[in-house]
């Protein structure tokens, strides 16, 4: 049956940045599936856990910080999920962070985080759970782009360079480990009602004028990105890779 390849259960998924949002989201949506979930946050992901472990499945809390870690640090990660989950068959890089700025005055500590957050870890964390993933022959890699992976943006240098790259990197990965039995995909969340878009929607003016542009006439949440994710980390998406996928209640075709 068609509903069957969308399950997950056995499936073990690390998810990055989950403490609320779209990460929660994610997990959450992850879990219900029937995935088992380790949460990977420099914040205390406990609330998250619950939530996993509401549905039945077992949950584990990885404390990190994305902007100091290593590449060693996050491959610990990574053998720590094997260990306490037993498998990893899915990776979720949702973590990311953004400054605000004019580009003549981005600071450098602001673009160093913004990228050792968006981008450094997504490949870092891709890195080590892709070596487990092409030696069991499985695995789903998906990683959290933007429309700022298509746009320039307005006052964001650092974060619109980092999801540029995510997008081409998705790409870049996909083509090396699809013949590994591995999918490397991205969704590109519109303007979500989440902490980094507070500014925004505190700004009237920015605000109208960013909601006069979506067909759909609101904010997305993170429940309108839980299909998105249950999806690309199913046997459904098998032959979906490299693929970066807008959610955005039709901004971009606006």
């Amino acid at each position: 049956m068609i509903l069957d390849t969308f399950r997950l259960d056995g499936k073990v998924a690390l998810v990055t940045g989950s403490t609320r949002g779209l990460g929660q989201g994610a997990a959450v949506a992850l879990a219900e599936a029937g995935a088992d979930v380790a949460l990977l946050d420099r914040g205390d992901a406990s609330d998250t856990a619950e939530l996993v472990r509401a549905t039945g499945r077992r949950a584990h809390l990885l404390r990190r910080d994305l902007v100091s870690a290593t590449p060693d640090e996050l491959a610990a990660a990574v053998e720590e999920t094997l260990a306490e989950l037993g498998g990893l068959d899915i990776l979720v890089n949702n973590a990311g962070t953004i400054r605000r700025a004019p580009a003549a005055e981005h600071s450098a500590t602001d673009w160093d985080e913004v990228l050792a957050i968006n981008l450094d870890s997504v490949f870092h964390l891709s890195q080590a759970a892709g070596r487990h993933m092409i030696a069991t022959g499985h695995g789903r890699i998906i990683n959290v782009a933007s429309m700022l992976s298509f746009q320039g943006g307005i006052l964001v240098p650092g974060y619109t360079a980092s999801k540029h790259a995510v997008a081409g990197l998705t790409k870049a990965l996909a083509n090396e480990w699809a013949a590994a039995g591995v999918t490397v995909n991205a969704i590109a969340p519109g303007y979500m009602a989440t902490d980094n878009t507070a500014p925004l929607r505190a700004d009237e003016d920015r605000a109208a004028s960013i909601l006069a542009r979506i067909p759909a006439g609101r904010w997305g949440d993170a429940s309108d990105l839980q299909g998105a994710f249950v999806f690309l980390a199913s046997d459904a998406a098998s032959y979906l890779t490299g693929a970066v996928i807008p959610v955005d209640g039709g901004w971009l075709v606006r």
